[in-house]
């Protein structure tokens, strides 16, 4: 038996992915919405998308694979960000719950995002703790 290399490649990703349907969100289109609950994962095939949380931009997402919809699958709550479509955009779209449970590539796909997800920001903590502790010492 082969074993699933802990973070898939592109390429391994996109054969998992063939199978799901696309859809497609012009400009200005809402793709998710916080708050929502829809059930799915939307992985971008191509385009350009906005995250915004509680009114600030806090991501802009061009790389094919990006996954949307995955802290509300993974926790079972609403969407915590509105994420739109800065230009014509095109996703695969899976049932949440299905797809992860079956596919083990597109699982440890979600999980290589949110851990990269999570290093930006205890990267970004602690450059803000040490601007903070700069500021305050002098």
């Amino acid at each position: 038996m082969n074993a699933v290399p802990l973070i898939p490649d592109t390429s391994t990703l996109q054969e998992s992915l063939a199978a799901l349907p696309l859809t497609t969100y012009r400009a200005g289109e809402t793709i998710l919405s916080a708050g929502s609950r829809t059930g799915r994962l939307l992985f971008l095939r191509n385009g350009v998308v906005a995250v915004v949380r509680d009114g600030i931009q806090i991501a802009k997402e061009t790389e094919p694979g990006s996954v949307f919809g995955e802290i509300s699958a993974l926790l079972d709550r609403p969407h915590t960000a509105d994420v739109y479509a800065l230009e014509t955009s095109r996703f695969h779209v899976a049932d949440a719950v299905a797809l992860l449970a079956k596919d083990a590539v597109t699982l440890l796909h979600v999980e290589a995002v949110l851990v990269r997800r999570l290093d930006g920001a205890n990267q970004a903590l602690i450059g803000l703790k040490k601007a903070i502790a700069t500021t305050h010492s002098d």
